[in-house]
C-alpha cells in the first residue's frame, strides 16, 4: 500500500504578501535579494570598462562610457512575456530587480555627469516636495492631490538642471508598497495598476520612437563596426552584460552569503544575463546626451539598436530552450494516472523510485 508523502505542491506563480508579516516572494530573504543588486553593479562596471578599453584602443572618445551600462526594463520583460510560459517566477523577479537597480544607476550617472547649470533653489523646493510626499505616505493620507504634487516635483527637478526622470524614480522609491492589515492593495500596487496601460501602451512606445530617431543605412552599419565609440557600446551591451552579470552572480554566490534562488539554475542566470544586454531606451538617451547632434551620436544609436536586437535574439534562443525544460518538468509533475486529483509524484512511496 502506497503512502502519501506531502500535500499537493504550492504554486510557483506570484508573490504573496501577508499583512503584518512582510513580503513572501522570490526575493523575501536578504541572501537572494542581494544577488540581483550585486549582479546589476557588475553588469554596469564591466560594460563601461569594455567601452573604455575599445575606445582607448581605437583612439575614440571616452565620453560615451555610460552608454552600454544600462538595461532596459520594458523590452526585456516583453521578450520574457513572449517566450515565458513555464519559466520560474524567480527569473522575472531577478530581472526586474536587476533592471531597476541598473536604471537607478543610470539616472544617477545622468544627474552627476550629464548635468550642468544647477538651480539649487528649485532643487531645494523639489526636495521639500519629496519630504511632504514621504510624510503623507507614512500618515496613510489618500487623495487626488498626489498627481499635481508629482507634476510640481517633476517641474522643479527639471528646472533645477537635473534630468527630470530622477523625480519619478525618487517618488517611486518613496511610494509605500507594503499592505496594511485589511488593505487589498498597497498604494504602489494601485498606482502600478492604474499607470501600466498608459506607460506601456503610450509613454514607452512614444519615447522609443522619438529617441530612436536614427537612419540605419549601410554606411551607418559599417560605422558601428569600424568606429571605436559605437563598437565599444555594442561590445559593452552584448559581451559586457553577459560577463558582468553572470560572472558577478557566480562570484557572489561563491565567495559571499548571497544565494541564487533555488528555483533557478545557472543556465537560467546565463540566459538572463544575455537578456540584460537590451539597453535600448536609456542607452539611447545617454548616447544622445553624450554625443549631442553629432554623426558619432547617430552611429552610437545604431550600435545600441543592433546590440539590443542581438541580445534579444540570443536570449530568446537560450530561454526558449530553458522554457522547454521547465515545461517538460511541469508536465511530469502533473501526471495523474489514477485520476484522484493528486499528482502521482506526491503519492510515491519514499525509496520506491516509482
Amino acid at each position: 500500500m502506497s503512502r502519501t508523502t506531502t500535500a499537493p505542491p504550492v504554486p510557483r506563480e506570484g508573490a504573496v504578501v501577508v499583512p503584518g508579516r512582510g513580503p513572501c516572494g522570490s526575493l523575501r530573504t536578504p541572501a537572494t535579494a542581494a544577488l540581483p543588486v550585486i549582479a546589476a553593479a557588475r553588469g554596469m562596471a564591466v560594460p563601461a570598462a569594455l567601452y573604455a578599453t575599445t575606445a582607448a584602443a581605437g583612439g575614440g572618445s571616452m565620453v560615451g562610457w555610460a552608454v552600454p551600462m544600462t538595461t532596459d526594463i520594458a523590452f526585456p520583460l516583453a521578450v520574457l512575456a513572449v517566450i515565458s510560459t513555464h519559466l520560474p517566477t524567480a527569473l522575472r523577479a531577478f530581472l526586474l530587480t536587476l533592471a531597476v537597480v541598473d536604471d537607478l544607476g543610470a539616472i544617477l550617472i545622468i544627474a552627476l555627469f550629464f548635468t550642468s547649470d544647477l538651480n539649487y533653489w528649485a532643487l531645494a523646493w523639489a526636495f521639500a516636495g519629496l519630504v511632504v510626499f514621504y510624510l503623507l505616505q507614512r500618515l496613510r493620507v489618500r487623495g487626488w492631490w498626489y498627481l499635481p504634487q508629482g507634476v510640481v516635483v517633476w517641474a522643479l527637478v527639471y528646472n533645477g538642471g537635473i534630468h527630470a526622470t530622477v523625480a519619478g524614480v525618487a517618488m517611486g522609491l518613496i511610494l509605500r508598497t507594503t499592505r496594511d492589515e485589511g488593505e487589498q492593495a498597497s498604494p504602489g500596487e494601485r498606482t502600478g495598476h492604474l499607470l501600466h496601460p498608459l506607460s506601456a501602451g503610450i509613454c514607452v512606445p512614444l519615447f522609443a520612437l522619438f529617441t530612436a530617431d536614427v537612419s540605419v543605412s549601410g554606411d551607418a552599419l559599417g560605422k558601428v563596426f569600424t568606429t571605436p565609440e559605437p563598437l565599444g557600446g555594442a561590445i559593452g551591451l552584448v559581451a559586457g552584460k553577459i560577463i558582468g552579470i553572470f560572472a558577478g552572480t557566480y562570484l557572489a554566490v561563491r565567495f559571499t552569503r548571497a544565494q541564487l534562488n533555488p528555483e533557478l539554475a545557472w543556465a537560467d542566470a546565463f540566459g538572463l544575463a544575455t537578456l540584460a544586454g537590451i539597453g535600448f531606451i536609456v542607452a539611447l538617451l545617454i548616447g544622445e546626451l553624450a554625443f549631442p547632434g553629432t554623426a558619432t551620436g547617430e552611429h552610437v544609436k545604431a550600435a545600441v539598436l543592433i546590440a539590443s536586437l542581438t541580445a534579444a535574439l540570443l536570449a530568446t534562443l537560450l530561454l526558449r530552450r530553458r522554457n522547454a525544460v521547465y515545461r517538460r518538468l511541469y508536465e511530469e509533475e502533473n501526471i495523474d494516472e489514477d485520476a484522484d486529483g493528486i499528482p502521482d509524484i506526491y503519492q510515491r512511496t519514499p525509496g520506491s523510485g516509482a
